[in-house]
């Protein structure tokens, strides 16, 4: 099986418009958890063979296949073949460029995803002395209460928020 050995996206122009308080920071921790793009950009990919190969990220358009040519000393062109569950096959060691685009503008939104979207800004917009924080403490005469939070709730995000289980069918092609 070929690998995938380099992934250079662009960033996009910009992200789905589900609720003003989904913002870029939001779009970017989901992306980075998911193999689907919800807005359009490019994408290069060095893949090293032989064997199958599949974009790992959806929905991807190919534009180019390259293979680095030693003697040349640059890429040039191929047409790889189709390998038989949908990928591209490739019968020599490469190393391979793919080009092209990953994702589609004003793509529809899955319900779950747009829920993960808002469980996930709703959760980083936390404030101190919100659930959330790091910690709080409150006195009232002589009784006090203190909450906290381990120090990597920020990094914990995706999985707290819950919104890493509604995004689970998006992780893979």
């Amino acid at each position: 099986m070929a690998a995938t050995i380099r992934q250079a996206e662009s960033v996009p122009a910009s992200y789905p418009a589900l609720d003003p308080a989904v913002g870029a920071d939001v779009w970017q921790r989901i992306e980075s958890y998911i193999a689907h793009r919800y807005s359009a950009r490019d994408i290069e990919w060095i893949v090293e063979g032989p064997g199958e190969w599949h974009p790992p990220l959806a929905p991807a358009t190919i534009n180019t296949v390259e293979v680095w040519s030693c003697r040349a000393n640059e890429w040039e062109n191929i047409t790889p073949d189709a390998s038989p569950l949908g990928g591209y096959w490739l019968s020599a060691t490469g190393p391979f460029r793919f080009t092209g685009t990953v994702g589609v503008d004003d793509a529809d939104v899955p319900a779950s995803v747009a829920t993960a979207a808002q469980r996930l800004s709703e959760y980083m917009k936390a404030k101190p002395s919100t659930p959330g924080a790091t910690s709080e403490s409150t006195r009232a005469g002589s009784v006090e209460t203190s909450k906290s939070r381990d120090a990597s709730w920020m990094a914990q995000a995706m999985q707290n928020s819950g919104a890493a289980d509604l995004l689970r069918t998006y992780r893979k092609v």
